[in-house]
């Protein structure tokens, strides 16, 4: 990666060996290999290790869930908060595994609007949940550094599966709670 990542110095009309690029590729091989470490992480393992037996059927919210992530078209980020809720059918998820799968999906290369429904569907799938609703709020510098150039715009992408999508005053309550900042 780091041979490429020269050769992208020099056809922007870079020299890769000067003094302040000389440990660029490596550093840039290094920063990438981080912010896709996703694909390395299995969601189905994230959520079996933490799955608990218990009689509750309420809905469990985890908000404000901070991510980050880059666009597959332009390789730039995207990033903002996630809000997972799922309601149990006698089964549990320790509440870290949501943060936890928000970042599995985060680390990759993404679409936003993939990235929502991926999230949401290993929940429903792993817990046999009775319903599954993530939101995404994210800000996109490939729209606020190049093309449109329009700032201070953010993109809202939801996922509904289950109750969230069959009852109104589910999804209301959920929506309810999200926009809650107390």
């Amino acid at each position: 990666m780091e041979e490429q990542i020269r050769q992208i110095l020099r056809a922007i009309g870079e020299d890769p060996d000067r003094e302040g690029l000389q440990r660029t590729p490596q550093r840039v091989a290094q920063s990438l290999s981080f912010l896709t470490r996703g694909y390395e992480m299995d969601p189905d393992q994230v959520i079996s290790d933490a799955l608990f037996t218990e009689e509750y059927e309420e809905m469990i919210v985890q908000k404000d869930i901070d991510f980050y992530s880059l666009c597959e078209h332009h390789l730039l980020p995207f990033f903002g908060k996630a809000h997972v809720a799922y309601i149990p059918n006698h089964k549990i998820v320790g509440i870290s595994k949501l943060a936890r799968l928000v970042d599995v999906f985060a680390r990759r290369l993404q679409v936003q609007e993939r990235m929502t429904s991926q999230i949401a569907t290993p929940i429903m799938d792993k817990l046999d949940a009775l319903g599954v609703a993530v939101v995404l709020e994210a800000e996109h510098l490939c729209m606020r550094m190049r093309g449109v150039e329009k700032q201070n715009s953010y993109v809202i992408t939801s996922s509904l599966l289950g109750a969230f999508r069959s009852r109104v005053e589910t999804r209301n309550e959920f929506m309810n709670l999200i926009r809650r900042k107390d």
